[in-house]
């Protein structure tokens, strides 16, 4: 616990891609306001942790649209941001606290697949209306992070079996071709364990949407 956000008043803590930039966005003073507002939403206990820094800073070159950053990463702008790592590495939280730099254009709601799921039982095919084109006879359009895909089940509703998210994300994937949306997702899945879960088509789909960004899969459950 040692590798706290102290340690980025020392420039050789920041990746030199960062530095080269640091002249239009000052890095280490985002990554000194993602830390205190993490310590203000999770307890005196949060602390962004050393080794997470080359993640973290990714996610804030495309949340702040630094366009250099982004382009020596293979970062897309127009894309969502698909964001893996091992259960408890901090993928939930590190979306909550990007949501408090995006531009209004670029806000989103962060979304439990299962909560969605149990929607579904209640509300029926009205829940994959209102997480891929807004509200029914409304023209209206949302920005989510599906947080946790993967977690949830194929569900049923009057005796009908519906892979809820997987039919979300392919609606999703025609009003993002259209430029109308980005879709934000967090999973603990590897790419071939998303295919068995959702399918080649879906899969193909995701890799046009989203952006791939990844924490290392040894990182330790935060949790614990």
């Amino acid at each position: 616990m040692q590798n706290t956000i102290t340690q980025l008043e020392h420039s050789s803590f920041i990746p030199s891609e960062a530095k080269t930039i640091s002249n239009r966005y000052d890095y280490n003073r985002l990554l000194r306001f993602l830390d205190q507002k993490g310590k203000d939403f999770y307890g005196h206990k949060f602390q962004l942790q050393h080794e997470d820094i080359p993640t973290i800073l990714k996610l804030a070159g495309y949340f702040l649209q630094d366009t250099a950053l982004c382009e020596d990463h293979g970062i897309d702008l127009r894309k969502g941001i698909m964001l893996t790592g091992p259960i408890g590495c901090g993928k939930t939280t590190l979306m909550n606290l990007f949501r408090l730099i995006c531009n209004h254009e670029d806000r989103f709601v962060v979304k439990s697949a299962r909560d969605i799921t149990f929607e579904f039982i209640q509300d029926g095919y009205e829940t994959i209306h209102r997480y891929s084109r807004g509200k029914i006879y409304a023209s209206e359009f949302r920005n989510y992070c599906f947080d946790d895909l993967g977690t949830e089940k194929n569900m049923k509703h009057f005796g009908n079996e519906c892979n809820v998210l997987a039919e979300i994300l392919l609606s999703r994937y025609d009003l993002f071709v259209a430029g109308k949306l980005k879709t934000h997702i967090t999973t603990n899945l590897s790419a071939t364990e998303l295919e068995e879960a959702y399918g080649n088509r879906l899969r193909s789909r995701l890799r046009e949407m989203v952006n791939l960004i990844g924490f290392d899969m040894t990182v330790q459950d935060k949790r614990k």
